[in-house]
């Protein structure tokens, strides 16, 4: 077939199409999201009816997707890294129920926090469980890897991580599709009907039974060929490169010949025969892994006579952020060559709010109603919204994981910290602020918590929220008193109104609800173009 040319995000998508995908799972989250986005667009996707839909958070996506799992069907999870941690209850215990149909884990980590709020390296996870992981140096490497993924799945019944990082998510390759697309899984049912009851005498045999697997997972990492052992000259220096670390290496050689012996490692857990030979041969070990040192710290931890074992650990790469071939060029003593300097009328351009954006009338009401309580303090959340605490509003004093708002409002309001307000959009609302709202009620705790609702996932791009249309009726069954669930419309006209509830609401000693609705600007100007664009195709064919 012709090459295509795809984004790493894009090409894992098509795979998974081709390979017999039944459903995929996801909550939106940059750099994981345009891998659901492609699939819900398939024409493909959608002939072959795959299951496509956001779902209310990470934990609900993957429990879903180890559903359909159970029922013989090959599926994917997509999040990114900070969603693994929202759904790890799920992740640790289905590596002990195993599965039934292939079951891929999508984990886009973002290092260098191009838009996370921490760094973290999701082969840890993988390790941790004791399944096996995949780590793609290129796109067509992604693609191929979904392939054999949901193949290695099947055939250890055990669910496989496939772990890429931002660069990987979101730049662009020719990748060629393989000729045959498979036909989807006929559904099918686990042999023994108990394997995914995890009651305690279940769960130490099954626990038993994963760990017994480990030798066969450790040698098909070994001959698999993903991972490769690449012999050089030069025996000084052993090199270790990580999925698209080992393209970073290879930038630094015009004629992609490393002098020196390469593992490349794509595959986990780690071959440990060729990393045995690797340092038994080299004077010196350089590991090279995008992400924090796992690899690093194995290396130390079974192979530790001595010999200098050099990366993120012993201050060779910086702990912190991505690599790049620069920054391994200067590990290997290369003489790189300096970049341009910026010129001066290249401004930095800080992130802002959207001109039109609802939250700005919604911050400009909050900031001049909290005059009114010189004490109080305003807690916030993940998305669009958390520019709240730059400029010019430096309204919020808050932003921790996805649903803390309303948890911490919460608590220190119980450590006498009055008004506490906390601040949340409507999809992160029911991703995970439902079940902080519920301890509110229960405890009657004096909150004020003011649900942004733009109608959309907005930060991710503008997909559909689970709150759209429920907002009102979740606060009510939660037990929020109804003459307490005030909605107001975030426009300038509305200001003093606006005001005058969010102090009345603030000063109320109880669970109060403010809703500011108004429809996401961006996503209002994409729906008037396409409306637009939809009357201008039909006046031409009449």
């Amino acid at each position: 077939m012709d090459k295509l040319l795809f984004l790493g995000d894009e090409a894992i998508a098509q795979a998974a199409i081709d390979a017999g995908l039944s459903g995929v799972y996801a909550y939106p989250g940059t750099p994981s999201t345009e891998i659901t986005e492609f699939i819900q667009d398939s024409k493909m996707a959608r002939e072959r009816g795959i299951r496509s839909e956001w779902c209310a958070n990470e934990k609900t996506a993957m429990e879903a997707a180890l559903g359909m799992s159970y029922a013989g069907k090959r599926a994917m999870y997509c999040c990114k890294h900070v969603g693994v941690n929202v759904a790890a209850d799920c992740f640790v215990n289905s590596a002990i129920t195993g599965v039934n149909g292939g079951l891929i884990y999508i984990a886009a980590d973002d290092p260098s926090m191009h838009s996370s709020q921490n760094e973290q390296d999701s082969r840890f996870y993988a390790n941790f469980a004791f399944i096996p992981a995949l780590e793609p140096a290129s796109q067509q490497e992604a693609y191929d890897m979904i392939h054999y993924g949901f193949d290695l799945s099947e055939k250890f019944k055990e669910p496989v991580m496939m772990r890429i990082t931002t660069r990987m998510a979101h730049s662009r390759a020719g990748v060629t599709r393989k000729a045959e697309v498979r036909n989807q899984n006929e559904r099918s049912l686990p042999q023994d009907k108990k394997q995914f009851i995890l009651l305690p005498a279940i769960a130490r045999k099954q626990y038993n039974a994963l760990l017994a697997k480990q030798p066969d997972i450790i040698k098909e990492s070994e001959t698999a060929g993903w991972n490769k052992y690449f012999d050089g000259e030069n025996k000084k220096l052993g090199i270790i490169a990580c999925g698209i670390g080992y393209n970073y290496l290879m930038e630094n050689f015009r004629d992609k010949k490393c002098p020196y012996p390469v593992v490349k490692v794509q595959q986990y857990p780690l071959p440990q025969c060729m990393i045995e030979k690797l340092y038994n041969e080299c004077d010196e070990i350089l590991v090279l892994e995008e992400g924090q040192p796992l690899v690093e710290q194995q290396m130390r931890g079974f192979m530790n006579n001595g010999k200098p074992i050099h990366g993120r650990l012993d201050g060779t790469l910086s702990r912190v952020g991505e690599l790049s071939p620069n920054m391994v060029g200067k590990a290997l003593g290369l003489e790189i060559e300096g970049g341009l300097e910026i010129p001066a009328l290249v401004a930095p351009r800080p992130p802002k709010l959207c001109d039109g954006c609802p939250h700005v009338d919604s911050y400009t009401a909050l900031n001049e109603a909290m005059k009114s309580f010189p004490g109080g303090r305003v807690f916030s959340d993940i998305g669009c919204y958390t520019l709240g605490a730059l400029p010019p509003f430096e309204a919020i004093y808050s932003t921790v994981d996805m649903g803390a708002s309303i948890t911490m409002a919460k608590g220190a309001s119980e450590g006498t910290l009055l008004p506490s307000v906390a601040v949340i959009g409507d999809s992160t609302f029911t991703h995970s602020g439902m079940t902080g709202l519920l301890d509110c009620c229960v405890d009657n705790a004096n909150v004020t918590i003011i649900i942004l609702d733009n109608e959309i996932t907005g930060m991710t791009g503008s997909q559909k929220s689970s709150a759209t249309g429920r907002i009102e009726s979740i606060c009510t069954g939660m037990g929020v008193a109804p003459e307490h669930i005030r909605v107001i419309t975030p426009l300038k006209k509305n200001h003093e109104e606006n005001v005058a509830i969010m102090k009345e609401e603030i000063g109320y000693k109880g669970v109060s609800v403010i809703i500011p609705r108004r429809e996401c600007i961006v996503a209002m100007n994409k729906r008037l173009k396409a409306e637009r664009a939809a009357k201008e195709k039909a006046a031409k064919q009449n």
